[in-house]
């Protein structure tokens, strides 16, 4: 059994091949298809966050409009770049987020990826500290967010507030109970989410990882699970972790389809350098549904995850890619033995 989600990277761009011209339309067709998803029957709305790109960025805005509309459906970040984020202002954006959609996010976190201009995170105002990396201005950002997201108090009070505190010493307002266990690493490598599973977070894995030892990248991410989940066992957490893997898969339908993916079928990894360093890049997989089948049965890190997103080409309009989730959920999942 396994949760089925979708993940939008938001682009835009004013081309009129593409049905999603505007900053506005990507907003709106976001919480448009998380609507339609969760009719289908998805699990999940994922989005991703990129900064001075063409593509979303802010998330707490997005997720908090899609949690009035939706009523079901787990909605999330793959993933917020906790280089650029204000750790105590998040606490608060994600707790009423969380709030006004009943309990229902599921936040993913990371270093996060490239990005469109030089060191990005200090037109926001933030630093490594002396002999710190970006890498580590990340993780000190991300350990700070998750110790207040506790919910325990930590400020001292004014002895003559405004309004009147409650005893003892003052948290971040509103709390939302829960949260800190739907909190999420993106690891690129198997010692990040060795880390992640060390502080309780739960694991995103995408369609990319530093090559670690040159196997096929699918046996490469189901390593990557299987340490994060003896880290997880080692840590003594209480609780069972999640582990998400994404995907872009493509049942081929109809002739639209077939335009459209038909002859792009990635049936290979692919290798590249990210940040100086090599990396791996997951295949694709476009064909029809019975062929799917046989070859998604031997991705072993799906095997290995308990939540699957599908990265779905948001410029082609939420009615095609509403097409796209539900030929996965109703022509390919059950025959997996995934729902």
């Amino acid at each position: 059994m396994k949760k089925i989600g979708f993940l939008s990277f938001g682009h835009w761009t004013p081309s009129p091949r593409s049905q999603t011209q505007s900053a506005s339309e990507a907003l709106l067709q976001s919480i448009e298809l998380a609507v339609a998803a969760e009719e289908l029957g998805a699990d999940g709305a994922y989005f991703r966050v990129h900064h001075f790109a063409r593509q979303l960025a802010s998330p707490f805005p997005l997720l908090s409009a899609i949690g009035a509309k939706t009523r079901r459906i787990e909605i999330g970040t793959a993933v917020i770049d906790m280089r650029y984020e204000n750790p105590l202002y998040m606490v608060e954006d994600a707790g009423a987020a969380d709030l006004i959609a009943g309990g229902r996010l599921q936040l993913g976190i990371s270093r996060g990826s490239p990005e469109q201009v030089i060191d990005g995170w200090r037109y926001f105002g933030y630093m490594p500290e002396e002999g710190e990396s970006d890498a580590d201005l990340a993780r000190r950002h991300t350990e700070a967010f998750l110790e207040v997201l506790r919910g325990h108090g930590f400020a001292k009070p004014n002895p003559r507030p405004m309004f009147p505190n409650p005893p003892g010493l003052l948290r971040l307002e509103p709390h939302s109970e829960g949260l800190r266990e739907r909190i999420w690493w993106g690891a690129a490598t198997n010692a990040t989410a060795q880390w992640a599973a060390k502080l309780g977070m739960n694991l995103q894995s995408s369609t990319l990882k530093f090559d670690e030892g040159g196997k096929p990248f699918h046996i490469q991410q189901a390593d990557q699970i299987r340490a994060f989940r003896a880290a997880w066992k080692a840590a003594g957490h209480q609780r069972e972790p999640r582990v998400s893997v994404s995907r872009s898969i493509f049942a081929l339908m109809d002739d639209r389809d077939r335009a459209y993916f038909g002859q792009a079928n990635q049936s290979n990894d692919q290798i590249g350098v990210i940040d100086n360093t090599q990396a791996i890049f997951g295949r694709n997989y476009a064909a029809e549904p019975h062929a799917l089948i046989e070859q998604l049965a031997k991705d072993e890190a799906i095997a290995e995850a308990d939540t699957l997103l599908l990265t779905v080409p948001n410029q082609l309009g939420v009615d095609y890619n509403a097409h796209v989730i539900e030929a996965i959920l109703t022509q390919v999942a059950p025959a997996l033995s995934w729902r």
